[in-house]
């Protein structure tokens, strides 16, 4: 495990403020870009609706304000539609409050996009996802939540003007929907704090020589019961290695079941509560090796690289199984490694054997830390951002979409 990178340190969730600071950072500049997610989060929200109103405020250059808003202010003022030069839903699930958010936002001629970071939009492909999450096929309540979950979903997406979303294959899966829907890609990055709090974690390091003590953490940082499927790829393989390699450690971040083979080793794994996006960089920071296994399908081929880069940005390396997102962010061997589904033994000894030469650790830590600093640093996406709303989207005809939700409602069917 490095050590020298600090204590944990304190947090709060830097999107507690008022409605009145959030319409002041809206109106700020001569264009406006409402952001709205029903509730604030530290996953999708932070990525797709927190993170942009930062990025926007930090280019001084930039004509453009952004701010958040949720179902908590539609009840109580929706005033910020009137403020707004584009609207941005961001997977929101469809009600009458929602419904008429966007007929405000029609008969205004503010343009309607909607974000989305996963396939939670058809319907069609619902059960790739409920398999994919390892749910209970057997319990009609997860059935007859996901079909109103998704459904709701897709319902939203079809009243809005473009797709945004994290990656091309995601938004070819949009086309597929709705094969006339503009589409635009803005990639998850780095929020403003994590990224400066990650490359002084990343320093620390690199300035006490990669100081580590004996042991080899191995860090799974996806801890949810929905990932078990996606860490039994490589549990079989960590199992082998902590058999023979007394000095690995497994790091487990979450409520994730390591399964009955790892059990043995139990005084060799770590279990952590899910932890606030800052203090988990400096868990991610203290192991040597981070692993992203993942299921092969369509659904997980969706997903983000953002368990490679937040790894980069503090200087640990990854092995990530090679889906579409992580063959395009990871050059295999140079800023991380691709392990195809039945390499993971020999992909953990080669990281194990790296870990042990650490002058080569320390030049492949460093490549992927530039990587990530060059393409996912929270100043990169300004013009991305701006291209994917005021790019894509032509707002439709007022009378397109009428001002009661019930009229809404038939758009629909």
């Amino acid at each position: 495990m490095f050590l020298n990178v600090g204590q944990p340190i304190d947090y709060v969730d830097p999107w507690l403020t008022s409605y009145e600071a959030r319409i002041r950072q809206l109106c700020a500049r001569r264009r406006r870009i409402a952001y709205f997610h029903e509730a604030p989060n530290p996953s999708t929200f932070r990525y797709r609706v927190f993170n942009p109103g930062l990025t926007l405020a930090a280019n001084t250059e930039c004509d453009v304000s952004a701010a958040w808003f949720g179902v908590r202010d539609l009840e109580s003022d929706d005033g910020f539609i009137d403020e707004a030069d584009a609207l941005v839903i961001c997977r929101t699930r469809y009600d009458t409050a929602v419904a008429r958010m966007i007929s405000r936002a029609r008969a205004l001629g503010v343009p309607v996009l909607f974000d989305c970071d996963d396939l939670v939009f058809d319907t069609d492909l619902l059960h790739l996802v409920v398999d994919t999450l390892n749910l209970d096929q057997r319990d009609e309540g997860v059935w007859n939540l996901w079909f109103a979950l998704v459904s709701r979903t897709a319902a939203v997406m079809r009243l809005c003007d473009a797709f945004v979303t994290t990656n091309t294959l995601l938004a070819d899966c949009a086309k597929q929907c709705r094969p006339q829907m503009p589409t635009a890609v803005v990639p998850n990055y780095l929020n403003p704090d994590q990224q400066a709090y990650s490359e002084s974690l990343y320093h620390a390091k690199r300035d006490s020589g990669w100081a580590r003590d004996e042991r080899i953490h191995i860090g799974y940082f996806s801890g949810t019961p929905t990932h078990n499927r996606d860490f039994a790829i490589a549990a079989p393989a960590i199992c082998r290695l902590m058999e023979a390699d007394s000095r690995v450690v497994l790091r487990i971040v979450g409520c994730l079941d390591p399964g009955p083979e790892l059990a043995r080793y139990r005084d060799r794994i770590e279990v952590f509560p899910l932890q606030d996006f800052l203090n988990l960089q400096r868990r991610v920071a203290q192991v040597e090796i981070n692993i992203a296994p993942l299921q092969d399908n369509l659904f997980t081929n969706c997903k983000s690289e953002l368990k490679f880069f937040e790894a980069a940005i503090c200087g640990t390396l990854t092995l990530a199984s090679p889906t579409f997102c992580f063959r395009n962010a990871i050059q295999d061997g140079q800023t991380g490694f691709l392990v195809a589904p039945y390499d993971w033994d020999e992909a953990l000894r080669a990281a194990v054997a790296l870990v042990d030469d650490i002058d080569r650790y320390q030049a492949i830590a460093g490549a992927a830390f530039a990587y990530a600093r060059d393409n996912y640093a929270s100043d990169k996406h300004s013009d991305t951002i701006l291209r994917a709303v005021f790019g894509s989207a032509t707002p439709r005809p007022s009378a397109s979409i009428a001002e009661e939700p019930g009229q809404a409602q038939k758009e629909l069917i």
